[in-house]
């Protein structure tokens, strides 16, 4: 797993605020273990005014998304490689700057 690339993920129902079930993510990292940092995916187009750290991702040929989608980069997380369910794609340069730069400030918290 590479970082930039897209998968579906099944993400565990955790009874608070985290995303939970089956939704695309970006791949941030691969820990060399059964680990892999991620950023999960929304549809919901809301979420860009009512959370902070995230950013629009519009669907293309590269990323392979069905819908305009929002990257919830306050939800950065760690999840098992046994959840990743297929690779669907490759996130955007540009983007993926994007996510690295809002991750860079909501660490600096």
């Amino acid at each position: 797993m590479k970082k930039g690339e897209i998968w579906i993920i099944d993400f565990p129902l955790r009874g608070g605020k985290e995303q939970a079930g089956t939704r695309p993510s970006v791949i941030m990292g691969d820990t060399g273990t059964n680990l892999v940092l991620v950023v999960p995916l929304t549809s919901n187009l809301q979420a860009l005014n009512k959370l902070p750290h995230t950013l629009r991702v519009d669907k293309s040929k590269d990323n392979k998304l069905d819908k305009d989608s929002v990257a919830l980069v306050l939800q950065l997380q760690a999840l098992d490689k046994k959840r990743f369910i297929s690779k669907i794609g490759n996130l955007e340069e540009f983007h993926l700057k994007k996510i690295d730069e809002e991750i860079r400030e909501l660490l600096r918290l």
